[in-house]
């Protein structure tokens, strides 16, 4: 009885280990034959997914000779294994352990079991519930639910393409999501992965497609303008193109969300698939039943010359040639040893440059494909004479075409794109390349003519030679009469007039400065015109100009009844012509016209110092390390002409309206004309002819007539105070005390209030140390005694070094001006305000 009982009992579990056993093996093969995974399903290696009427087959395969194993489409109902998209392309798994699988996030993931999973596409955030399912037209998708027939699609292989694009699949942009799904080649028959070549939409100009040699643009189809992608399809038979054209339906959508490529076919039971193979060609297949093989319908490039710019530049391709490239008439290769060798990517240029001006003439090439894909412009002519005409007078056109009875086509660069003996769409022109006339058969024989007849005539020649030159000097005989002659003395300049204009020249030899004509002073400042008035001072009006090789320059217009007389004017072009140093303006030259006398300075683009200093507006500007920069320069400027220039010069007339700033703000000093040479053992001059700017001016030369470097030292502090206070010292007025401009500055430096003298836009600076110690600098200059004003030279080394000990200043002159004082100095002129913009012009009153 107890053996009955065991054999029961292994009975009932050989039953039941069965039943477990055949559980186990139909859940393993759940997916053969099946077209979906849910989740937590997995497709292992060896498995697939198969779609509804079996067109297309998914699961794991291997290339060729290769032992990598990726996750891929391929047909169903195709006897020779032809894959269309492959997941996993860039990271191969080395072995068969591999699934396919939904994991619990709803995300598609291909599982390695050596390194992990790869994501093919992650699930919904929302919704971890999704489904993984082949469609019969050979789409994979991802999407909610659970039985893969509703719900919204996560994920598509039709949205990420790998070399092929099926009946009904989208190349293009997503207007929305700003992706343009694009073919990318295998990298060779037996491996999959990302090649050099790729293929899609111009993301610049979608009515266009490339294809790319890596970043490089390698094939462009024409711009579309109707709905057909490949307008220069060319079949080669009458039964082909009629089959073609009822096989496939090829469309070109824009809408406002999308802008693609598709097409579909007309027939169901046709299988067909355009592919971009490893060497860069896009091909469209139709699979033949009958012979079991792939027929090829059509293939773009269609040969070396359907490539972009095969022969570089301005080169001809002719794909029926046993050489394709070529340079025509009037070219010649840029590099004749690569040409030589096959190396044709460097192109052509001109063997004569085109110059604007130059005889041209029109090359015509025959039976030309009309380079569109190189840039043109649009234009309007009848015919081709006017097409022509309008191209000749165009400098900047190299070639035209003219296209139909009412429109040319004009090219203003370099052509690619060149193609001879073209057989496709394009070939109703000819194009027409500019080149010289003398690269022209009929100009060659013309040329010829001409060089007989030059030989032939060298004694013409040779009068005209020496006619041109007597001519010429006779010309500068006249123009010298015309001219107000002008000598240039060392000491005395004769008050009559100028003795000639060789004596000027002669006394000018060795310098830079030029002799300008008025016509062209005239033509530089549009005839002196309003709108190139920079301003107008004593002397006259200041105008802004520019030569014709574009220096801009500014122009001192010295008036007739100019305070400036003939002293002042020589003695400026004298000064100025000698001395060369940054921080000094430059005088390019001077003019003399009958009565006019003009000087040329350099333009100054940032005007003078008063047009910052004083300026409300504009004084933020000037930070105090700008105003370090500008003091420091104005003394080194004054310190050359005091102590290291050619001359030992004495200025006489600084003053904020005289330092001009360039364009980088560096000071410079300008308007010479009241400046005087000193000898080496002179210390003092006297002059009873006393000139400058009230305020500046020291007191014995105001009072006295004395003046020396000293002089320029005082102007040097009065200066310093209104780059230090911005404030103008010829107009300063305080309702609360009678001191004047210098006798307020010392008051508040002795009473150690220099915070109420700074530039309230100083007012946040943090060196206030270091302009406490500039204060004491400018009133060590403007003391009343010449003797303890300090030199440039002690000025500079008191501004540059502030380890050094500053001696206490004395009262300065002017502090306390009695009414019969200031009756006696200099008034300002009744132009007031800031001076001329560029070149700056001092008062001249007599004593």
């Amino acid at each position: 009885m107890a053996g009955m009982q065991n054999l029961v009992w292994h009975l009932k579990f050989s039953l039941a280990c069965f039943v477990v056993a055949c559980i186990s093996c139909i859940a393993s093969l759940t997916h053969a034959g099946s077209d979906m995974i849910a989740k937590n399903q997995h497709l292992s290696d060896g498995q697939t997914l198969v779609s509804a009427e079996g067109n297309f087959v998914l699961g794991f395969f291997s290339p060729p000779n290769s032992t990598n194993r990726y996750v891929g489409i391929w047909y169903g109902r195709v006897s020779l294994k032809t894959v269309v998209w492959v997941a996993n392309r860039g990271r191969p798994l080395t072995d068969s352990n591999g699934e396919l699988a939904l994991n619990g996030d709803g995300s598609l993931v291909i599982v390695d079991r050596g390194s992990g999973y790869i994501v093919v596409s992650y699930g919904s955030a929302s919704n971890a519930n999704t489904t993984a399912k082949l469609l019969d037209n050979g789409n994979f998708i991802l999407s909610e639910g659970n039985d893969g027939s509703s719900g919204r699609i996560l994920w598509q292989s039709f949205e990420n393409p790998t070399d092929t694009i099926l009946p009904g699949m989208k190349l293009g942009l997503n207007l929305k999501t700003k992706q343009n799904h694009v073919l990318t080649s295998w990298r060779s028959e037996e491996d999959p992965s990302p090649g050099v070549y790729s293929f899609g939409a111009n993301p610049n100009s979608t009515t266009q497609f490339f294809i790319w040699q890596d970043e490089t643009i390698y094939w462009k189809t024409e711009i579309f303008s109707k709905n057909t992608l490949l307008p220069q399809l060319e079949i080669n038979t009458a039964n082909l193109q009629l089959r073609f054209k009822h096989l496939f339906n090829y469309s070109y959508i824009t809408n406002e969300d999308e802008q693609y490529f598709t097409y579909s076919l007309y027939y169901h039971d046709v299988i067909s698939r355009l592919v971009l193979d490893s060497y860069g060609k896009i091909k469209q297949y139709e699979w033949s039943e009958e012979l079991e093989k792939w027929n090829i319908l059509w293939t773009f490039p269609r040969d070396i010359c359907d490539v972009y710019a095969p022969c570089g530049v301005n080169g001809i391709c002719d794909a029926n040639s046993s050489i394709p490239c070529k340079c025509s008439q009037g070219f010649e290769p840029v590099s004749p040893r690569k040409w030589e060798s096959g190396d044709w990517s460097d192109g052509c240029q001109r063997r004569v440059k085109l110059k604007c001006g130059d005889e041209v003439g029109f090359l015509q090439l025959r039976n030309l494909e009309v380079p569109y894909l190189t840039p043109f412009q649009d234009g309007w002519g009848s015919d081709i004479k006017q097409c022509e005409a309008a191209c000749r007078q165009d400098c900047l056109c190299t070639a035209y075409v003219s296209a139909n009875e009412s429109k040319c086509l004009f090219w203003y660069n370099d052509m690619f794109y060149l193609q001879e003996n073209y057989s496709g769409v394009h070939v109703d022109e000819d194009v027409f390349i500019k080149v010289a006339a003398l690269e022209l058969d009929g100009h060659k024989k013309k040329r010829k003519a001409l060089t007989v007849v030059a030989v032939m005539l060298p004694l013409l020649v040779f009068s005209l030679f020496i006619f041109y030159f007597w001519r010429r000097k006779k010309m500068e005989i006249a123009k010298r009469k015309e001219l107000l002659q002008l000598e240039l003395p060392t000491e005395i300049i004769a008050t009559s007039e100028f003795n000639s204009i060789n004596a000027f020249r002669k006394h000018q030899h060795g310098s830079d400065m030029q002799l300008f004509s008025f016509s062209t002073i005239a033509a530089a400042t549009n005839n002196f015109s309003m709108a190139n008035k920079l301003g107008e001072g004593g002397f006259g009006p200041v105008y802004m100009g520019k030569l014709y090789q574009g220096q801009e320059i500014a122009v001192k217009r010295l008036s007739r009844t100019s305070k400036q007389g003939l002293v002042e004017f020589t003695n400026e072009i004298k000064l100025i012509a000698k001395l060369q140093h940054k921080n000094l303006v430059r005088l390019l030259g001077c003019s003399i016209h009958g009565e006019e006398k003009m000087l040329i300075y350099e333009y100054m683009p940032n005007n003078s110092l008063d047009s910052f200093l004083f300026d409300v507006g504009k004084q933020r500007i000037l930070d105090w390390g700008r105003r370090v920069s500008i003091i420091e320069g104005i003394a080194r400027g004054l310190l050359y002409l005091h102590n290291y220039s050619r001359l030992r010069v004495i200025h006489r007339d600084l003053k904020a309206s005289n330092i001009l700033l360039d364009g980088e703000m560096n000071p410079k000093i300008s308007d010479f004309g009241m400046a005087r040479i000193f000898g080496l053992n002179e210390s003092v001059a006297c002059t009873g002819r006393i000139a400058g700017t009230r305020g500046y001016m020291s007191p014995e030369y105001a009072m006295k007539g004395l003046f020396s470097e000293k002089s320029d030292v005082f102007s040097f502090g009065v200066l310093l105070l209104e780059i230090i206070t911005g404030e103008r010292s010829t107009s300063f007025n305080r309702l609360d005390c009678s001191l004047n401009f210098l006798g307020y500055a010392w008051e508040m430096w002795k009473n150690d209030n220099v915070e109420l003298l700074m530039d309230p836009a100083l007012k946040d600076s943090t060196s206030a140390h270091s302009i406490k110690r500039y204060i004491q600098v400018a009133l060590l200059c403007v003391q009343e005694s010449a003797v303890d004003r300090p030199t440039m030279l002690g000025v500079m080394s008191m501004l540059r070094n502030e380890a050094a000990t500053l001696l206490n200043p004395r009262q300065p002159a002017f502090s306390y001006l009695s009414k019969e004082v200031e009756d006696n100095l200099p008034k300002k002129n009744s132009h007031g305000g800031c001076s001329a913009n560029i070149v700056t012009i001092s008062d001249l009153e007599p004593r």
